[in-house]
């Protein structure tokens, strides 16, 4: 998984077999991203790079968003997304399991010049919101009882999510029957980080 920020930009986030090939994602989008990070950059946020992707923490290394490049848009996603106001309507949610996290969706490099603005005015948002100490309330959505674990690591990382929702029903299960089945927190987050790679090739616990 990639560690290096400048390096995302240049071979992606290293979670798939894509990774530092031309079919990488990062170069469908790399004017968008660029000027998205730009503007990242200037709001005041420090860089670093989690789940293999570019994340901006604020003073106090807490997160408040991240860029990802999708095969149909690049991204800016909001870790606390949900309880910004959202004034432009332009946020969107990457499935009906998510709880947390937002994004904002961009397919042209004129998009992210054309809504400079509001993009700062957005993160602005979302780091008030995160120095206010507001906290996201959690709520079970699935008829799988997913543990908690899994729940916050799908709010912080919203391609992770969509590559868990994308598996079938029996895979899910299979999973989610592994992850509880560890008695320690940090137990079940660890099976859930050993099993990241396989679940965005879309493969099952057995496979």
């Amino acid at each position: 998984m990639q560690k290096i920020a400048d390096l995302y930009f240049v071979d992606g986030c290293g979670r798939c077999s894509l990774y530092a090939t031309p079919a990488c994602k990062v170069h469908t989008w790399a004017e968008e991203l660029q000027l998205l990070r730009g503007i990242m950059l200037n709001s005041g946020l420090t860089e670093t790079m989690k789940w293999g992707c570019p994340c901006y923490v604020n003073q106090d290394n807490k997160n408040i968003a991240m860029m990802v490049a999708f095969k149909n848009h690049a991204s800016i996603s909001f870790f606390k997304g949900m309880l910004m106001k959202d004034p432009h309507n332009l946020l969107q949610v990457s499935g009906e399991n998510a709880q947390a996290a937002k994004f904002l969706r961009f397919t042209s490099p004129q998009q992210v010049i054309d809504q400079q603005s509001i993009i700062v005015e957005y993160i602005q948002e979302a780091i008030n919101i995160e120095s206010s100490g507001a906290k996201i309330e959690f709520k079970q959505k699935h008829e799988l009882e997913f543990p908690q674990e899994l729940i916050q690591k799908f709010n912080e990382d919203p391609s992770f999510q969509e590559a868990f929702m994308r598996l079938t029903p029996g895979r899910q299960r299979g999973y989610n029957l592994h992850f509880t089945g560890a008695k320690q927190s940090a137990t079940r987050t660890a099976r859930i980080e050993k099993f990241i790679p396989k679940i965005f090739k879309g493969l099952g616990f057995h496979d």
